[in-house]
């Protein structure tokens, strides 16, 4: 029995518990030619992902999220110009989903000290948008159509890095 604690104490502590769960460890590594196969995988399983070929990746920034000896998302982004880039796709697998890898390879992205990143999302795309809100993107401009299938206006964000 937990002493010093009154009934709603415990009751917020156990709350707050929930909130955190606790995931194996993910190690970010620079994408390999031996990950191209996973990588298209987990594009092809997010709906939101770009369609591009996989092996172009490693010609920009790629990271893979290893979770578990396995291959548990991705981000590409590229140099705009010293001191800007964008990222181009950042995916995680189905089964890897809200569980920190998408988080960690973004913060691979952000440790970048006096640096811009952008990216678009697509206005739909809520969900996204709060999770690069949260980590202080903020919405510059718009894109009307920059999407298709379906055709679909983009947000500009931008984080810079102090």
């Amino acid at each position: 029995m937990v002493t010093g604690r009154n009934k709603w104490e415990k009751s917020a502590h156990n709350r707050n518990m929930k909130r955190t769960p606790h995931y194996p460890p993910v190690q970010i590594r620079r994408a390999e030619p031996r990950d191209l196969s996973r990588i298209a995988a987990i594009q092809s399983a997010s709906p939101g992902a770009a369609r591009w070929d996989a092996a172009d990746y490693l010609r920009y920034n790629c990271w893979v999220a290893i979770r578990e000896d396995e291959t548990a998302g991705y981000v590409v982004s590229r140099a705009l110009c010293d001191g800007e880039s964008e990222i181009l796709d950042l995916a995680t697998a189905p089964e890897f989903r809200r569980k920190g890898v998408a988080r960690a390879l973004l913060q691979k992205l952000l440790a970048t000290p006096n640096h811009s990143l952008f990216l678009e999302v697509r206005a739909s795309n809520s969900v996204a948008i709060r999770f690069y809100k949260s980590f202080g993107f903020q919405q510059v401009a718009v894109r009307r159509e920059y999407y298709n299938q379906p055709s679909e206006s983009a947000i500009v964000m931008e984080f810079h890095s102090c």
